[in-house]
């Protein structure tokens, strides 16, 4: 294997055990509810913990990676992830759990932008190489209920510290294969055309709104499955199903930019999301599981598409870019939680993910604003 691809592969792999954390999180919900009988809103503040820290600290880690190269953060960012789900399941103190969450937030916060920075300069093919490095991220956040499930079952949340062991063997192997990205990350920033913060900004909107779609739809999914079709692994099915159809979409997402353009590929999928998302709330038992398919597809085939328009925009600051496409604008889409379940106390969960549809739409328009890089900006 040539240095190129296995440094991809080391990346590739590195951000499924990253994504996986991420994924964990809605996982281990459901059980918080049912073994300490947490309400909507408590369930959400768990969402909150995983998203707030890392969305204030994201960006500042962007900044940092473009003016020096911190490789270490990799392995470092992917470590701390996986120890504080690890440590979320231990003591029966709200704010022990809500503190573990977010140190596993802020391990995500670390590792992203670097990460995909590095990334971008590893893959040359623009877009498509990308679309591999989304797709490990987005397998990992399938594999997060796959992983938690089978321990919590059966060990309940005092067996939640098995959940590190990827993480600790993760951060490992990243940790010892560094070499083979060294090169790589010593190349800070190579300033290669104008920023285009217009539109970089306009992408920010887009990629919020498909956020906060997507961690809602991802904070109560396992709860109303379970409602819906009835038990927990019904809810982490829907779970799985939403991840894995996601983690497949990403990477089609790069096979349709390549035939209609990224523009294109987004605007549709963003137009296609607001029945599917709908469908979810709306379509009666194990019927449902279609339409999470559906909507899983819509929002993630244009998720790799966000970064390297993001840093197609600001070609100077891929750092930046990467931090708030993959970072700041993901992570705001957790503060939307709260809202939901708020939405869900007061009237029904099924009427707060049918409210969910307005993000779509939003998403859609904003795009409709966005242009095709010009050669001038892309990296």
């Amino acid at each position: 294997m040539n240095h190129s691809k296995w440094r991809m592969t080391v990346l590739v792999a590195g951000h499924a055990v990253d994504d996986l954390y991420q994924g964990a999180v809605p996982s281990v919900v459901p059980f918080l509810v049912a073994e300490r009988s947490y309400g909507y809103v408590a369930a959400a503040g768990i969402t909150v913990a995983a998203t707030l820290l890392s969305s204030v600290v994201q960006p500042l880690f962007g900044i940092l990676t473009d003016r020096r190269a911190m490789p270490w953060l990799v392995p470092v960012g992917m470590t701390v992830a996986g120890v504080g789900i690890g440590l979320c399941g231990l003591g029966d103190s709200y704010l022990f759990t809500w503190l573990a969450i977010a140190l596993s937030g802020l391990g995500v916060a670390a590792y992203h932008p670097e990460a995909a920075r590095l990334a971008r300069r590893v893959s040359r093919d623009g877009h498509i190489g990308m679309s591999w490095f989304a797709l490990g991220g987005n397998a990992g956040f399938a594999l997060g209920p796959v992983l938690v499930t089978p321990v919590l079952a059966f060990g309940g949340l005092h067996a939640s510290p098995l959940l590190m062991i990827p993480a600790l063997l993760g951060g490992a192997w990243t940790f010892m294969a560094m070499k083979g990205v060294h090169g790589v990350a010593t190349n800070a920033t190579t300033h290669t055309g104008r920023d285009d913060w217009r539109q970089f900004g306009r992408l920010t909107i887009v990629v919020i709104a498909r956020s906060m779609a997507t961690f809602g739809l991802a904070t109560f999914l396992a709860i109303w499955a379970a409602q819906r079709v009835g038990g927990l692994v019904a809810g982490s099915a829907a779970l799985v199903v939403l991840f894995g159809v996601g983690a497949i979409s990403t990477l089609l997402g790069g096979v349709l930019a390549g035939r209609w353009g990224r523009i294109k590929t987004v605007r549709v999928s963003y137009a296609v999301a607001v029945p599917a998302v709908a469908g979810v709330a709306l379509v009666p038992g194990p019927a449902v599981y279609l339409t999470i398919a559906l909507a899983a597809v819509t929002l993630y085939v244009p998720f790799s598409l966000h970064t390297t328009l993001g840093q197609d925009y600001l070609p100077n600051r891929l750092g930046t870019a990467s931090g708030v496409t993959l970072g700041l604008a993901v992570s705001v889409g957790g503060l939307a939680a709260p809202v939901i379940g708020a939405i869900a106390s007061v009237s029904t969960l099924q009427t707060a993910l049918l409210s969910l549809t307005a993000l779509p739409v939003i998403a859609w328009i904003a795009a409709r604003g966005l242009k095709q890089p010009s050669p001038s900006m892309r990296a």
